[in-house]
């Protein structure tokens, strides 16, 4: 065979090769990345006939979650991760806050974190995103958006995006007549998506997120971060976003901001804001952490404090943690000012998945919380917040 024969069999051979590599690495690597850093360590728990017949009557809301950001498939069942919709249903969950991350820094720590490197763009790229995404933290935010409506267009209707509080009393009154839906709310994991641009809020409002928070792992052109260099306050540019969403009803949420930030934004909230997920350094004395005077701060404004479930915000994993951190902003502020803030799917490792939050539900039982309380905390009061926060400042109802 003449050697220009052999050599194009070669090159063949190589290109199929090649290709078929890059099959299964564009296959098999989202995959990978998502279960490696997203575990459920199954915590033993014996949850009692009571607990599952309270479960059953509860409409259940979590503040957060970054599903979003995975290349998974959120109508299926699946055994990665923490959220997908059988599990969310089977959890009695009303309503999920779906975040955007669209920014995380190279070793990121709860200490010190810079603004100059970026984990997301290569996740962006191996998921095969959209080329708009992989450049431009705007464009990943509104790609989560719209992942989320086609999730919902392709439900048959068991998950509806929610945007207006009539959309919440809706919801909860299809699911009192027996409907199996679940509502999905878009929140911001950091503002730096807005790229220095206040107008960007309003793009952002428009492609139905409702809820923000400022800063995530490092400090951005709006506020400082917990976990900056600087760890600054509000900026201008931070003082007018705040006043911005509350003009048009997106909800302020101060998770990973600055303790001077978190000052700045109580000082001037003329309405509830929210940390949507962490804990708090009276029972966890992580940085992470909400101050007790931050949790009163909070409070003030009529806001609630969503305690979440992993290791940085409640020091275990056992749920009995989770119920004792919700106790002390109990004891502290009250009842109405605390409920769920899970982070599922963000990169952490919890004790139980969406389908196993009975697990909670027992532990604020076995804590002594009476029904109605519970029902407080698994939801009722994180509804009732954000259904307050979506109304614009001047609309009514």
């Amino acid at each position: 065979m003449p050697v220009r024969k052999w050599l194009s069999i070669g090159l063949a051979l190589l290109a199929v090769a090649l290709v078929s590599a890059a099959v299964r690495f564009f296959v098999i690597t989202p995959e990978r990345i998502d279960r490696g850093q997203n575990r459920v360590q199954h915590v033993a728990v014996d949850i009692t006939p009571g607990a599952q017949a309270l479960q059953a009557t509860l409409d259940v809301a979590d503040m957060h979650a970054d599903s979003l950001l995975w290349k998974r498939d959120l109508l299926a069942r699946s055994d990665r991760g923490h959220i997908d919709l059988p599990r969310l249903i089977e959890g009695r969950y009303a309503l999920q806050v779906f975040s955007s991350v669209t920014k995380s820094p190279k070793g990121q720590n709860y200490d010190a974190n810079g603004g100059d490197s970026d984990t997301i763009t290569n996740l962006a790229i191996i998921d095969l995103q959209p080329p708009r995404t992989w450049f431009s933290l705007l464009q990943r935010s509104l790609w989560h958006a719209e992942k989320l409506q086609d999730f919902a267009e392709q439900s048959d209707g068991r998950l509806r995006v929610i945007r207006t509080p009539a959309d919440i009393d809706r919801l909860l009154a299809d699911r009192k007549s027996g409907v199996t839906v679940v509502g999905g709310m878009l929140s911001i994991e950091g503002l730096h998506d807005l790229e220095g641009k206040i107008d960007n809020l309003d793009v952002l409002y428009a492609a139905g997120f409702r809820m923000a928070g400022l800063a995530h792992f490092f400090d951005n052109d709006v506020a400082g971060s917990m976990h900056g260099v600087a760890k600054g306050g509000l900026t201008p540019l931070g003082r007018q976003v705040v006043q911005r969403m509350e003009a048009i009803g997106m909800i302020v949420d101060l998770a990973h901001a600055s303790h001077a930030a978190v000052a700045d934004v109580l000082a001037m909230a003329t309405r509830p804001v929210v940390s949507s997920h962490g804990g708090v350094q009276a029972t966890c004395k992580i940085n992470r952490n909400l101050t007790d005077d931050e949790v009163r701060g909070i409070a003030r404004t009529g806001g609630v404090v969503g305690i979440g479930f992993w290791q940085g915000a409640v020091c275990s994993l056992d749920p009995n943690n989770v119920a004792k951190s919700i106790a002390h902003v109990r004891d502290l502020v009250g009842i109405d000012h605390v409920g769920l803030g899970s982070d599922f799917d963000g990169s952490t490792t919890t004790g139980f998945d969406a389908g196993g939050i009975v697990a909670i539900t027992q532990a604020l039982i076995s804590r002594g919380f009476s029904d109605d309380d519970i029902r407080k905390v698994m939801g009722g009061n994180v509804l009732r917040v954000l259904r307050a926060g979506l109304a614009a400042r001047d609309a009514k109802g």
